[in-house]
């Protein structure tokens, strides 16, 4: 059977992914079934940078399917600190765990982790590339609220340079028709060069780069709020002068449309305020409670495991 892995959104064709969302629906509905299908299996969560949503989503994944848990959460925790290489440490965890979790701050770790790993690997997090778990929470959340994936105006608003879940969930929409994005940052915070080209130009994209938020309020479907992300900077006095640069409040908020959810991987420091938290446009906290459901549906489709309900597998190749 061949080993499957989560690098990136389109590690799953379309179908599958929406299969993926399918299941976590159903689990979220009735999680009963499900409790026990990963008894006896175990999770690691490699996590070379701080976490606290992601880790502790995955492992309660697990955890809710019946399985175990065992892991790092932070570099200097691991043999990373003596020297060991990334696709070492695959070989060596891919003894102990039926899958592995792994964030990391550079770019295509996971990915070669996932070269040397005998069990599914599964990308937390590289760096500004991409958070493909995250994507398909997002998905969830959006899917839920609007009742479907196409003909949206999805507004991105703060790092998008920097942002893996924004990169991530581009690619991802950019699969349905019809949808548009508006991405709304200061300069030096644009939406990479690589997105576009790898994205928005070759599947014909309808898209604008923009400062002005409150400008573009009123046209959104959806906002997908970011922090300015001070671990990403190089210096300082850079990070100082663009972290304020968007504050959306309840103000604010009022030259949205009624339907429009508020999106936000967070953690959150001051781009939204915490009176926008009680508006029923506020969507980021059910992004959590999503995230456990996708991170279950994750962890049985990599596993190769039916849904109870339906006798299916998600991923078509296993």
């Amino acid at each position: 059977m061949a080993v499957r892995h989560f690098i990136e959104p389109g590690s799953f064709s379309l179908a599958e992914q929406l299969a993926l969302l399918d299941l976590a629906d159903r689990m979220e509905a009735d999680p009963a079934p499900y409790a026990h299908l990963c008894d006896g299996r175990i999770l690691a969560t490699l996590f070379y940078e701080p976490s606290t949503r992601t880790r502790l989503s995955f492992e309660s994944a697990m955890l809710r399917l019946g399985g175990k848990t065992l892991g790092f959460a932070g570099a200097q925790l691991s043999s990373a600190s003596k020297g060991e290489t990334v696709a070492d440490t695959a070989r060596v965890v891919s003894n102990y765990a039926d899958v592995i979790a792994m964030r990391h701050p550079k770019e295509g770790a996971p990915l070669r982790a996932s070269m040397y790993a005998r069990v599914p690997v599964i990308n937390a997090g590289d760096g500004g590339h991409a958070h493909p778990s995250q994507t398909m929470i997002d998905l969830m959340t959006i899917r839920q609220r609007k009742g479907r994936l196409d003909h949206l105006t999805i507004g991105f608003c703060g790092d998008l340079k920097f942002g893996r879940t924004v990169h991530s969930l581009t690619a991802a929409l950019s699969q349905f028709e019809g949808n548009r994005f508006v991405f709304i940052s200061p300069e030096e915070l644009r939406i990479p060069q690589y997105v576009k080209d790898e994205t928005l130009t070759p599947l014909h994209q309808n898209y604008k780069e923009t400062a002005d938020l409150e400008a573009e309020l009123p046209g959104l479907d959806v906002l997908y709020m970011t922090r300015i992300q001070q671990e990403r900077f190089f210096n300082e006095e850079d990070y100082l002068r663009l972290k304020g640069c968007y504050a959306l409040d309840e103000k604010l908020l009022q030259l949205a449309p009624p339907t429009m959810p508020v999106l936000h991987p967070l953690p959150r420091i001051d781009e939204i305020k915490p009176d926008v938290d009680n508006d029923p446009r506020a969507a980021y906290f059910d992004q959590v409670h999503n995230g456990v459901y996708i991170r279950m549906a994750i962890i049985l489709a990599l596993l190769g495991i039916p849904d109870p309900l339906t006798g299916k597998k998600v991923l078509e190749s296993i």
